[in-house]
């Protein structure tokens, strides 16, 4: 593992590199109505997030909310963690032992038990408008996190096949703000030079292309060309942070620790990349549809999540990057308290939970709660606004902030929504 002083000599020389880029990208977001400066300010903080994103739907009942000895709890036990009073699966032990720094909500009523519908939903906090495409969670913070003079993405998001059926996007914000997608490997494609290209030829011509923009810019202000010329730009920044998304450039001991499936070490590529100022990044593992075979399915999944996410909390702490990261582990709803004739457990919306871990939380909480048999919400009930609400608080942003969209202004989050301020720090 990297010594204290190594990884404090990489954030210091990312962030002294991140000065010195140019201030060419153009800037094309919306004004906002208030709030500028504390915008300017939330930047200069560096917060960054990590969506874990459970696609399918994992069961709140062998995750956050157990229910053992009920006839809906099935066969696992629920445990203590190391914060009095709060009790999870045994499937979660090494989570169990860091609950100081996670809150729990186990109250999320969403209605949408739909793949599409529920995804569209948690992934945006707002209800699908007919002619009005929402932008999702990623596309809104790498508007309000990301830096216009960055030259690293600003959203990245990695999912597998199997996790296709929506892939999210930057809706009326603009392509400004799309995700890269990386579904074919932990490496953006056509990101090398060409073969019969060499390093030389390759600044030269970037050196041609300034002269020439220069020139054209001179005496022309028009948000086109800065756009075009900011385009450029970026390509330059991600083809020298070709490094980044390659976990080759970690030491084995880092890599053993995250383990050798496929979320481990998207996972682990996550953290590279916030390290590096990447403001948002979205890691979907799949399938927890368990329709059949539930139990086998999560004691599988919830396994690994519970590995997985443990050792990004240890990696981001031992860092010192846990304080301004924000992990937010959830799906697009629960699932069913009743067990099918499968042994499975369907679609559920009702009464469900998720996670937050890390910057502006207060760990260590649970917030709402559910009945016996984990039917419906006996408490707290809270939906997808209230949850996003939650997530800009934690972050600094102010969640009744609105956008323009010509003459319409656009709130983050439905009008008289409120954060949950239980649990938040």
């Amino acid at each position: 593992m990297p010594s204290t002083h190594s990884s404090l000599s990489r954030r210091g020389f990312i962030g002294t590199a991140a000065l010195g880029l140019s201030a060419f990208a153009s800037n094309m977001r919306f004004d906002s109505l208030k709030h500028t400066v504390l915008a300017n300010e939330l930047k200069k903080q560096e917060k960054r997030v990590i969506l874990l994103w459970l696609a399918g739907g994992a069961s709140q009942l062998e995750t956050w909310d157990p229910k053992p000895g009920r006839p809906t709890g099935g066969p696992f036990r629920a445990i203590d963690t190391n914060v009095e009073g709060i009790r999870i699966s045994e499937l979660m032990p090494q989570l169990a032992q860091r609950q100081q720094h996670t809150a729990i909500i186990r109250s999320l009523n969403t209605r949408n038990a739909d793949h599409g519908g529920g995804t569209v939903l948690m992934e945006t906090g707002h209800t699908p408008e007919p002619g009005l495409v929402y932008p999702d969670i990623g596309a809104v913070l790498a508007k309000e996190l990301g830096r216009a003079d960055s030259h690293v993405p600003d959203y990245v998001s990695m999912y597998t096949s199997t996790e296709g059926r929506h892939k999210g996007g930057p809706g009326y914000l603009g392509s400004r703000y799309a995700p890269m997608f990386l579904d074919k490997g932990m490496m953006p494609e056509n990101l090398h030079l060409l073969e019969q290209m060499s390093d030389i030829d390759h600044k030269e011509r970037a050196d041609l292309r300034d002269l020439l923009s220069a020139r054209f810019a001179r005496g022309r202000e028009n948000n086109s060309l800065g756009s075009h010329i900011g385009a450029y730009e970026r390509v330059r920044g991600l083809m020298a942070s070709e490094k980044l998304f390659d976990i080759n450039e970690e030491p084995q001991s880092m890599r053993d620790r995250y383990g050798p499936t496929q979320f481990g070490e998207q996972v682990l590529v996550a953290r590279r990349l916030i390290e590096a100022g990447v403001p948002f990044v979205k890691v979907a593992r799949a399938w927890w549809d368990s329709h059949g075979q539930n139990f086998e399915t999560h004691l599988e999944l919830v396994t690994e999540l519970d590995h997985v996410m443990s050792t990004l909390i240890d990696d981001l702490q031992e860092r010192g990057l846990l304080e301004n990261t924000l992990i937010i582990t959830v799906g697009e709803f629960g699932r069913t308290p009743n067990i099918n004739g499968s042994l499975g457990r369907d679609h559920f919306a009702s009464a469900w939970s998720a996670s937050l871990t890390g910057s502006g939380v207060k760990g260590g909480t649970v917030f709402g709660k559910t009945d016996e048999n984990g039917h419906t919400v006996a408490d707290g009930e809270v939906g997808a606004p209230e949850f996003y609400a939650t997530v800009y608080s934690a972050l600094g942003i102010d969640h009744e902030k609105h956008y323009m969209l010509g003459a319409r202004p656009m709130p983050l989050v439905d009008s008289g929504t409120e954060p949950i301020k239980d649990v938040l720090a």
